[in-house]
């Protein structure tokens, strides 16, 4: 297993339309448990092989629903068919996006609340999911990536010129960018998170206060 580099925007392989997997076999299997790896030590929900550098359609995910889908998983090939979205200004409070490409960054912006994801499982068998609300974003999300796509790149008026001052201030969108889960600092906070709470946790175990455990809010999880 091992934790790979995630591209940042401005990386061809993230702007361009991923290639179909021929053959499900071991460089296959070890790629997907790469993803897997990279995901987990970067607190993603989801992972498109794009932004491991790598051009396949691909992605995993690890998220809770409530639509009897496996909570962690991955789709090989994968066809994404979603809602259209409800007319008008997506709410920032509500429909906040953020990505592993784009790091510590988040945009709101209106996806379909409905999706319909086919393809295929590690082990070559086929898989259908029917998915609402953030998990049907997560989908969405990720299945971008395998076209090419970036949820920035949807992004309109005053949201869409916010992410391109972001990209130009974080000195992006060229080739050769990319963070490594584990090691460098985590872009949306979450090493923060963790030391505050560890800090909390002494004061607490000394007879101090109440630690508190940290809950992802809802404005990261589609990444």
């Amino acid at each position: 297993m091992t934790i790979r580099p995630i591209t940042i925007t401005g990386e061809p392989v993230l702007h361009r339309r991923a290639e179909p997997v021929e053959v499900i076999d071991d460089g296959i299997r070890e790629l997907v448990v790469d993803m897997f790896e990279t995901m987990d030590a970067a607190r993603g929900v989801g992972l498109a092989a794009p932004q491991v550098g790598v051009g396949l359609r691909i992605f995993t995910w690890q998220m809770d629903n409530h639509d009897d889908i496996p909570p962690r998983g991955v789709v090989i090939n994968p066809f994404l068919a979603a809602s259209k979205p409800v007319a008008g200004d997506p709410i920032p409070a509500d429909e906040s996006e953020g990505c592993l490409s784009v790091p510590g960054e988040s945009f709101p912006l209106r996806r379909g609340e409905t999706a319909t994801l086919t393809g295929l499982d590690i082990e070559g068998n086929e898989i259908s999911y029917a998915a609402t609300g953030w998990f049907a974003r997560m989908f969405q999300h990720e299945y971008d990536h395998l076209n090419g796509f970036l949820y920035v790149d949807r992004l309109q008026g005053k949201w869409a010129r916010k992410a391109k001052k972001a990209v130009r201030a974080n000195e992006w969108g060229t080739p050769g960018l990319t963070w490594m889960p584990g090691q460098d600092r985590d872009p949306f906070g979450h090493d923060d998170v963790d030391d505050e709470n560890t800090a909390e946790f002494d004061n607490y175990a000394e007879g101090g206060g109440h630690a508190e455990g940290h809950t992802r809010p809802e404005d990261e999880l589609a990444r």
